[in-house]
C-alpha cells in the first residue's frame, strides 16, 4: 500500500499547472493533501473529479486558507472530519480515515509564526491530538499520522538549526511536543529507517533556498510502534516541484 502526503500550498494553483499528474502516474492508494486553500465548489468542474479516487474534503471556514483533502482509491471503513473541537475544526486541519489494520490522520498542523496566540494555539492543537491518539492506542488501534507538522524535530532536520533556535518551527516547546508523540507509542518512521540521512521537505521561496537546499524537514509519517515491521520504505520526493513543500511517500504492507 502506498500513501503519499503533500502540502500543495494551494490546490487550485497546483491543478492549474497539472501539478498532480505525477501522482496519477504513481497511483497511490491514498493521497493526503494539506493547505488546499479551497472548497470543492471553488474548483472548475474539470478539476473537481479525480478519476479512480474518492475525495474527502475538510476545507477551512475562512476562504483561501488552510484545509485538507484525502483522496482514496478504496473507500475508507470510516471517515471523520476534525477533532471534535470547534476551536480547531473551523480551520479544516484534520481528516481521519479508517483502513484495514490502521487509522490514518491527514493533518495540517498550525503555524506558530504569527505571535504568542498562534504559538499557544499550535501547542494546544498538539496536546488535543495526542490526547485523542492516546485514547485510540488504549483501544488497541494502530495509527499513522501524516502531513505538515510545521516543526522540525531535531537539528538534523533543518539546514541552519543554530540560527533558528528562537524561530517558530524549531522552538524547544514545539520540538518537545513532537517528542511527546514519540514517547507515546509513535515512531518517526523516516528517521527510524534513515537515522543519518539529510533531506528536507520545505524550502522558503526567498533567496533560492530550494536550489541551494537550505530547507527543513516538516512533513512526516509518525506510525504506531506496532506498524514498524509492516513499513517497507519512506521516500522524500524532493524531485517533485509545484509547491514550497515536496511530497513524502510511505510504502506499507
Amino acid at each position: 500500500m502506498k500513501i503519499i502526503t503533500w502540502n500543495v500550498n494551494g490546490l487550485r494553483a497546483v491543478l492549474g499547472k497539472q501539478g498532480l499528474d505525477w501522482a496519477w502516474r504513481e497511483r497511490p492508494d491514498v493521497l493526503c493533501l494539506q493547505e488546499i486553500k479551497s472548497r470543492p465548489d471553488q474548483l472548475p468542474e474539470s478539476q473537481r473529479d479525480f478519476p479512480g479516487y474518492e475525495a474527502v474534503w475538510n476545507p477551512a471556514e475562512r476562504a483561501g486558507y488552510s484545509g485538507v483533502a484525502t483522496l482514496l482509491r478504496t473507500p475508507a471503513l470510516e471517515t471523520r472530519l476534525g477533532m471534535d473541537a470547534p476551536r480547531f475544526d473551523t480551520e479544516g486541519r484534520v481528516i481521519s480515515t479508517l483502513h484495514t489494520g490502521f487509522r490514518l490522520f491527514n493533518i495540517y498542523f498550525p503555524n506558530g509564526q504569527r505571535g504568542k496566540d498562534r504559538l499557544d494555539y499550535k501547542l494546544d492543537f498538539y496536546a488535543h491530538l495526542l490526547e485523542q491518539c492516546d485514547t485510540l492506542h488504549a483501544r488497541g488501534e494502530n495509527l499513522i499520522i501524516t502531513g505538515d507538522f510545521n516543526t522540525a524535530h531535531r537539528p538534523i532536520d533543518l539546514k541552519n538549526p543554530k540560527q533558528n533556535e528562537k524561530n517558530s518551527g524549531f522552538l524547544p516547546e514545539e520540538r518537545e511536543w513532537v517528542q511527546k508523540f514519540l514517547d507515546h507509542g509513535f515512531v518517526d518512521i523516516y528517521r527510524h529507517l534513515y537515522p543519518e540521512r539529510i533531506q528536507y521537505t520545505w524550502w522558503t521561496y526567498i533567496g533560492n533556498a530550494r536550489q541551494r537546499n537550505v530547507g527543513w524537514r516538516l512533513d512526516y509519517f509518525l506510525v504506531s510502534e506496532a506498524l514498524i515491521p509492516r513499513v517497507k520504505d519512506v521516500v522524500i520526493r524532493d524531485e517533485i516541484h509545484g509547491s514550497d513543500h515536496c511530497p513524502v511517500e510511505l510504502v506499507i504492507e
